[in-house]
């Protein structure tokens, strides 16, 4: 990866004051690390010391079952608490990372960190937040690369390991489809997609109802939907290539502007950018307030589609995999999130917390039961049995198709993971920046392709060694 000897912004500038007046990394007084068996890792069975691990984290208790999570771990490391730092009350990552900012600078002991995303994950690696892992991984004795379906590293070394393991896919209203005679998608292209959000189009203004709803992109964030129809690929599947250059001259890039201009300018099946800026639009409420009939989102829904007492749900849910470009593509490839799990380079206690993160990856994901893990022992069969837990957690869940979203994500599988560059935020703002134009009618296709290209291109000179 290349990146900026000396990161610039305010961000940064704060970060840096904080890691450089925190305490040192140094591990004096840990013990060598236990090995665990490569297949069926185990929370240690007892401590030579008492020790509390400060966890930081944007997950809420809803979300993540924190307290019995954290309970299961405690009662199996006799010695050891866990103490939950929640970053945001409603589970926003950006409020989250903001604030973590302010507590690495401020020099707080943080012994576990969690990000939601490989941009957010390699910019705050680059600033030195995060332990290498490498070590106790060979002391473990397995390959990241083999044990979890997410791989984490940068610049060849391991700084966290993966959590869930979220697909994307679409969430559809069932109701809202048989009103118009369309079946559940199982295998579905783009085009299809559009057409689809066409025919469930209904009513006009501020009682309409759309088609579908994309939540991005805006401030640089949620910018999965600026390369819909890059992300289905197996390689080349995001706006930077593996060896560091721009992928926008990849012609699925302009495609998926053209597929957002058709359906928001020409169809108007899609909600307006300008609405979802200008109103600060929720994704779960167009959803469940039936404004949308489809949602393009990640599997971290899981929890929610059933219904929760903040967002209760009032129809029928289906489930159909991310589109793909063409009918003879390979079905369900599709952007996979997690949450990268990580051990605070200022830890006082590396160890502990390392082998906290490596529980917690692994069985702690099935003691949770909140998501299906990015751990590769996982096996396909195992799926519907946590999706029984997961739905028997929300308030409705017999309104949820059970066997479409099963089926979905056993279909589901991640396109080549691109290591994120420690300038990607840049990269997603330019972009941003340029989309924004078009959608709002300054500038056409062809001029926001070439912009982008310039843009991102100078990005990527400014950041070369």
């Amino acid at each position: 990866m290349k990146k900026r000897k000396v990161l610039t912004g305010a961000i940064a500038g704060v970060l840096m004051i904080g890691l450089l007046s925190g305490c040192g990394g140094s591990n004096n007084g840990n013990k060598e690390a236990k090995g665990t068996a490569t297949n069926t890792p185990k929370a240690p069975s007892e401590s030579v010391e008492k020790v509390n691990l400060r966890l930081y984290t944007y997950g809420t208790e809803e979300a993540y079952n924190w307290k019995h999570t954290l309970k299961a771990y405690e009662d199996a490391t006799p010695g050891v608490t866990v103490e939950l730092i929640q970053l945001s009350d409603k589970g926003d990552t950006q409020e989250a990372l903001k604030k973590l900012d302010l507590e690495a600078a401020s020099g707080a002991a943080i012994d576990v960190l969690m990000f939601s995303d490989p941009a957010g994950y390699a910019q705050r690696v680059a600033l030195g937040m995060a332990e290498p892992l490498d070590d106790f991984i060979a002391k473990d004795g397995y390959k990241e690369a083999e044990e979890y379906k997410v791989d984490t590293s940068l610049d060849g070394k391991v700084y966290a390991l993966p959590g869930k393991f979220n697909p994307w896919y679409v969430l559809l209203n069932k109701n809202h489809l048989d009103e118009v005679g369309l079946a559940v998608p199982t295998d579905w292209t783009w085009d299809e997609y559009a057409d689809y959000a066409k025919a469930l189009t209904k009513g006009e203004g501020a009682a309409k109802r759309y088609g579908t709803y994309f939540h991005g992109p805006q401030a640089g964030g949620w910018m999965e939907f600026l390369k819909l129809k890059m992300e289905n690929q197996p390689q080349d599947a995001d706006y930077l290539k593996a060896d560091g250059s721009s992928n926008l001259d990849n012609p699925l890039f302009k495609e998926t502007l053209e597929l957002r201009v058709r359906m928001e300018k020409e169809d108007q099946s899609s909600v307006p950018y300008s609405d979802m800026i200008s109103q600060k639009l929720a994704y779960r409420t167009q959803f469940f307030n039936e404004s949308a009939s489809m949602l393009t989102i990640g599997s971290w829904m899981n929890t929610e589609i059933g219904g929760t007492e903040k967002v209760p749900l009032n129809f029928n849910i289906a489930v159909a995999p991310f589109p793909k470009n063409k009918p003879g593509d390979p079905t369900g490839l599709t952007p996979v999130t997690t949450d990268y799990v990580a051990v605070g380079a200022k830890s006082k206690h590396k160890e502990e917390a390392y082998k906290f993160v490596r529980w917690y990856t692994t069985e702690g994901q099935i003691v949770q039961g909140k998501n299906i893990p990015a751990w590769s022992q996982v096996k396909t069969e195992q799926v519907e049995g946590i999706i029984d837990t997961i739905l028997a957690g929300t308030k409705n869940p017999e309104k949820v198709d059970k066997k479409t979203l099963v089926d979905t994500l056993v279909v589901s599988k991640a396109s080549a993971i691109v290591p994120p560059s420690s300038y990607q935020n840049e990269v997603f703002k330019a972009v941003n920046d340029e989309y924004e134009k078009l959608i709002l009618g300054n500038q056409d296709i062809d001029a926001t392709v070439k912009a982008s290209q310039e843009r991102v291109q100078q990005i990527i000179d400014a950041n070369k060694k």
